[in-house]
């Protein structure tokens, strides 16, 4: 309902009365010391939820926001704040809907006073609005209005006002619409927390977690940030959500999120704040006014980072439960290599798709990507080519996918691939292997088949250790690290040039096993058994951890096979149960 200046049906959520903040407010100011400590958007004390035992890895990589988001830190918005958000409203077509669930003073008058220098501003309307009950949140006439909203406030106050009122309700819904439409999504203090998902419903030092409106889901936002000393609580609050981007916002500072684009405003700064593994020394990000950066990046660190500790935390045996893995390590591919392909695919008629966003950033050639499979008598032959995750919505994309047989990597750049992680369209890749079908690159295509990047290349093109941000393959092997010589190109060479790679990512994670793959050799997998075709060799990295450098490895020659379930080959395994 729209807000009138009686509040007698709010519901009973153990906050205070108008009267007895007001009567305490003025107690307090006698003692002004502690007035912050005790006057803003914190729980009560017998609202606060138990700190979960243990962290909960509920990854939600950060989606680019259709509309505006407009979060602010709480304090004394400058003027110069609150006209850009006007202006992204839509100026003198902006109708603004103010929702004030938050506030104690929700539906008072004092509430219309402390806004109405707004309605200084240019628009076409501002509406207050408060929803005394759920049942009223789902009401066709409290939610009405927002159809024709262009953007929606929300006052600080205490956030768990705003989710006990709205959370799965119909007017959350509209909230949504509102952003989707391309409208604007804003709130300070209480209302900025509510933002994301994952969301710190209270508590001084340790956070107390709860569930928000979910805006931005993938981040943690913190409000008030420097000036009441939350950092700890941020940092303690990403380590409980693992893959979460923690986002502290200063008082009087607005962070403002178009797509994943963020830029900050105001007197004050933006902290960016990750989980990050032990052995990586990383300090948090401080942006301050006019800075910009892209908040998808900091997102896929964030996952990157929580999935290195839950592979620290299990020793996992490289294996394909169904389907066929042919991975080549660059050069020419054996013909074996590609005979096997065709035939786990289910023949030469069998739908394929190539997939080739690691050669380039643009679209290439259908012929120049597809045509050796066709040579080779592949006759049902598709392209798929997605530059950003938005393309990836494409229904036809996962129609081919459901459809396909096989699937196949070119060789290239592995960071862009980066649009495919965490996507329904990763599912679908592996749904080919579960189906019984083959998936199969080379070169950069066969280093994302693994679990873990032992290295890739830097934008100057330079050989370096696995870069933030790119360090996760898609697992269809898990549990180990590919690498690969590339006859084409002297920065990648295995086993006799790159042992320090290997060595590297052994030190980091030994709990993975290492693969090194010579230019003109692949390896069949199925199960827990790899094959070698070709005419080189590859080097494995599967011992355990000693204390001498570089790591050791067993090397694997063509037309040999390899158990990674017994650590051996399968000579070996023959001759040991004789």
């Amino acid at each position: 309902m729209v807000e009138s200046s009686t509040d007698s049906n709010r519901p009973v959520l153990t906050r205070r009365t108008h009267s007895a903040v007001v009567g305490g407010f003025l107690g307090l100011s006698l003692i002004g010391a502690v007035i912050p400590q005790l006057w803003g958007p914190q729980l009560w004390a017998e609202e606060i939820r138990p700190v979960p035992a243990a962290p909960v890895c509920d990854i939600h990589p950060v989606a680019a926001v259709p509309g505006t988001l407009f979060i602010c830190g709480g304090g004394v918005m400058p003027q110069t704040i609150i006209q850009r958000f006007f202006d992204l409203a839509g100026g003198k077509d902006a109708r603004v809907m103010v929702v004030t669930t938050a506030s104690t003073f929700a539906g008072t008058p004092e509430l219309h006073d402390k806004y109405a220098h707004w309605k200084n501003y240019a628009h076409t309307s501002i509406d207050f609005f408060h929803a005394p009950t759920r049942a009223e949140a789902d009401s066709a006439e409290f939610c009405e209005k927002f159809k024709s909203a262009t953007a929606i406030w929300f006052t600080g106050g205490n956030q768990s006002f705003l989710t006990d009122a709205y959370l799965n309700t119909h007017a959350a819904k509209m909230f949504h619409e509102v952003l989707k439409r391309g409208g604007v999504v804003g709130g300070t203090s209480a209302g900025a927390a509510i933002m994301s998902h994952a969301m710190i419903a209270g508590g001084h030092k340790e956070p107390q977690m709860a569930t928000g409106l979910g805006f931005l889901p993938g981040t943690i936002i913190d409000q008030h940030f420097t000036n009441r000393g939350r950092e700890e609580r941020l940092k303690l609050a990403v380590q409980l959500r693992p893959g979460h981007v923690g986002i502290g916002i200063d008082e009087s500072t607005a962070l403002i999120i178009r797509g994943t684009k963020m830029e900050v405003m105001g007197d004050a700064a933006v902290t960016m704040c990750l989980s990050k593994p032990a052995e990586v020394d990383a300090m948090p990000m401080r942006l301050v006014h006019g800075q910009t950066n892209d908040l998808s990046k900091f997102s896929q660190r964030a996952i990157d980072w929580a999935k290195r500790e839950m592979l620290a935390r299990r020793n996992p045996i490289p294996e394909v439960k169904a389907g066929t893995l042919v991975i080549v390590g660059g050069g020419q591919t054996p013909r074996e290599a590609f005979e096997k392909f065709l035939t786990a695919a289910g023949g030469k008629d069998s739908p394929i798709i190539v997939v080739s966003d690691s050669l380039r950033d643009d679209l290439n050639e259908e012929k120049g990507v597809c045509n050796w499979l066709k040579a080779a008598g592949a006759s049902n032959v598709r392209q798929l080519h997605a530059r950003d995750k938005t393309e990836l919505a494409n229904p036809d994309i996962a129609a081919w996918l459901n459809e396909a047989r096989g699937v196949w990597f070119t060789g290239g750049r592995e960071s862009r691939m980066e649009a495919y992680l965490e996507t329904s369209i990763q599912k679908l890749f592996h749904g080919v292997l579960r189906r019984g079908g083959v998936i199969g690159g080379t070169s950069a295509g066969a280093t994302i088949q693994g679990e873990y990047f032992a290295r890739v290349l830097s934008q100057e093109n330079k050989p370096e250790t696995a870069t933030e941000g790119y360090e996760r393959g898609f697992g269809f092997l898990s549990g180990c690290a590919i690498d690969f010589r590339d006859a084409d190109s002297n920065e990648r060479a295995l086993p006799h040039e790159r042992f320090e790679d290997m060595t590297g990512m052994k030190r980091v994670h030994p709990q993975l096993v290492g693969i090194g793959i010579d230019d003109a050799t692949a390896l069949i997998v199925r199960g827990t058994t790899m094959e070698v075709v070709g005419q080189n060799q590859v080097a494995i990295y599967d011992r355990p951890m000693s204390n001498k450098e570089p790591v050791e490895y067993d090397v694997i020659k063509a037309g040999q096979k390899y158990d990674f379930k017994q650590h051996k080959l399968m000579e070996q395994v023959a001759l040991d149960t004789k």
